[in-house]
């Protein structure tokens, strides 16, 4: 069964290129996964397509409103005749991972959610599954998040990535452990050489390498 990714924002066109080539265009040619954009103002209940608002309270900038967000929501509903998995994008929200990627890949259907201005009406959430942040830092909207859960999530659907043992050996996959130093031709390179190792054929003494040179770059590059 396909896999469905509903993406609403502001900004349907920012999105489009990316989802338009590469892995995520092939998923899609094959029938693996879906992927609908949907403009916000579309939904909203003001005939000149607004979807923000001052907060109440006072302080700076706008915030968008809860009306458009549901409606959208609704309509993929109605769409699809099933309930999906609605993620609101929020740099207050849980840290997206490998973990999650896995999780969102066996649901039918992954409904994102960007925000933008000073933020989102908090009774946005009260229709959401979860609050999803792609690190501590804070972005414009979120798009670039968008794009980023889609193709981490896409990978993890059987048949989209040619081999799927090479996505059992990315970093991440098996916990927090980054992947292992990867070489390819020429053999030597300004003078840096290809690790005799990986030039002996006994693939029992290759793996066994990989598995230290992954733990050892773990350590170094992300001790916690």
């Amino acid at each position: 069964m396909e896999m469905r990714f509903d993406i609403v924002t502001l900004f349907p066109e920012m999105l489009r290129p990316f989802f338009s080539q590469g892995i995520l265009l092939g998923a899609q040619e094959k029938g693996l996964i879906e992927i609908h954009l949907h403009d916000l103002r579309v939904f909203s209940p003001d005939p000149r397509g607004i979807v923000d608002d001052r907060p109440f309270g006072g302080g700076a900038g706008m915030v968008m409103r809860p009306e458009p967000f549901f409606r959208a929501v609704e309509a993929i509903t109605r769409e699809i005749q099933a309930k999906p998995f609605v993620v609101l994008l929020s740099a207050q929200g849980v840290l997206f991972n490998q973990e999650w990627a896995k999780k969102f890949a066996q649901k039918r259907c992954l409904v994102l959610l960007c925000g933008r201005y000073e933020g989102v009406d908090e009774r946005v959430l009260s229709f959401c599954d979860l609050e999803l942040s792609i690190g501590d830092f804070v972005l414009a909207g979120g798009e670039l998040a968008a794009a980023m859960v889609v193709e981490t999530t896409a990978r993890m659907v059987p048949g989209v990535v040619g081999r799927y043992d090479s996505v059992a050996t990315d970093s991440f996959y098996s916990g927090p452990r980054l992947g292992f130093p990867q070489y390819t031709r020429p053999r030597v390179f300004r003078g840096i050489q290809v690790p005799e190792i990986l030039l002996s054929g006994d693939h029992e003494r290759i793996r066994r390498w990989r598995e230290k040179e992954s733990w050892k770059k773990t350590l170094r590059h992300r001790p916690d």
